[in-house]
C-alpha cells in the first residue's frame, strides 16, 4: 500500500494519453481555496433527472482524487467508473470531486503528520471543503443541504481522511465510504476515535485481503473502537475482499454496494 501512495506521488503529473471515458453527466469547474491558497479543479456529478426536474433536490457525496473518479484519461491506474456507475443505477444524488493537490496530495489527506513523510493538513483541506466548497455548491445545484444528506468518500489517503472528516466534522457529514483507509499514517486517528464521545453517522469501511499486511489487522482494529462509539450499531459495515488489492480496480468494483448502502 505505501509503495502505491508513493508510485502515485511520483506520477501525478503524467497525463494520461487515453480517450476520455466521462459521462455527458459530468462538468468542471476551477475555485479558489483561501485556506490552501490554490485553485482547485472540481468535477461535478449530476443525475439525469436534474435536467427535467427543475424543482427537485439531491443530496450530495463528496469525494477526494477526483481524476480518478470518471475519467480513464485523467486516471492514475484506473478510474472508478463512478459516472457509469451512478448512470445505470439511475442515481438520484449528485458527487462532488475534489481533484489532488498534487505534490501536496499527502499533506492535504492527512489529518496528522508522520515522522517519516510529513503530512497533517487535512483541517485546512477539509475547511476549504465546509467553509467554501459546499457553500459553493450549495447556492448553485439543486442539493439537499442537511448533514444527513451529505456524505464524504474516498481510497487510500482519502479514506482515511472521509473518515476523519466524519468525527471532527459532524455537523457536516453523516455518511463516510472508507475504502483501504491509510490508518498506518498516523495512530493518533485511533486517539482521536477513543476519544469521541459518540459516532453519530453510517460508515462503510472497505479492505481487501490483499492488500498491505497491516491494511485488514488496522481496520479490524478501527472498527472494534467505533462499535463502542457508534449510535447505532446497524449504521456500520465492515467487508474484507478475498483476493481484494490496493487499487481503482478493487474500489471500482465495490463502489456500487457502498453507494446503495451509505445512501439506504
Amino acid at each position: 500500500m505505501k509503495r502505491y501512495l508513493f508510485l502515485l506521488f511520483a506520477l501525478i503529473s503524467i497525463t494520461a494519453k487515453a480517450q476520455s471515458t466521462a459521462s455527458g453527466n459530468v462538468c468542471t469547474f476551477t475555485i479558489h481555496s483561501p485556506q490552501l491558497d490554490v485553485e482547485k479543479k472540481i468535477w461535478v456529478y449530476l443525475p439525469a433527472t436534474y435536467q427535467s426536474d427543475i424543482k427537485k433536490k439531491y443530496p450530495v457525496i463528496y469525494m477526494h482524487d477526483a481524476q480518478n473518479l470518471f475519467d480513464r484519461a485523467t486516471s492514475f491506474t484506473g478510474e472508478w467508473r463512478v459516472d457509469e456507475t451512478l448512470d445505470s443505477l439511475k442515481a438520484e444524488v449528485i458527487v462532488v470531486g475534489i481533484e489532488h493537490g498534487g505534490n501536496r496530495r499527502m499533506a492535504e489527506l492527512t489529518p496528522y503528520p508522520n515522522a517519516k513523510y510529513g503530512g497533517g493538513d487535512a483541517n485546512i483541506y477539509l475547511d476549504f471543503i465546509t467553509e467554501t466548497l459546499k457553500p459553493h455548491i450549495d447556492e448553485n445545484y439543486r442539493t439537499k443541504t442537511d448533514r444527513k444528506d451529505t456524505a464524504i468518500a474516498g481510497s487510500s489517503l482519502g479514506g482515511l481522511v472521509s473518515y476523519y472528516a466524519l468525527l471532527k466534522y459532524p455537523e457536516t457529514f453523516a455518511k463516510a465510504i472508507v475504502f483501504s483507509p491509510a490508518f498506518w499514517f498516523s495512530k493518533e486517528i485511533y486517539t482521536l476515535t477513543e476519544e469521541t464521545a459518540k459516532i453519530d453517522g453510517r460508515i462503510y469501511f472497505l479492505a481487501g485481503d490483499s492488500e498491505d499486511e497491516n491494511m485488514v489487522p488496522d481496520l479490524e482494529k478501527m472498527v472494534k473502537l467505533v462499535e463502542g462509539k457508534i449510535k447505532n450499531k446497524k449504521h456500520l459495515v465492515q467487508k474484507v475482499v478475498p483476493g481484494g488489492k490496493h487499487n481503482e480496480e478493487l474500489w471500482a468494483r465495490e463502489f456500487p454496494a457502498a453507494f446503495l448502502w451509505i445512501m439506504e
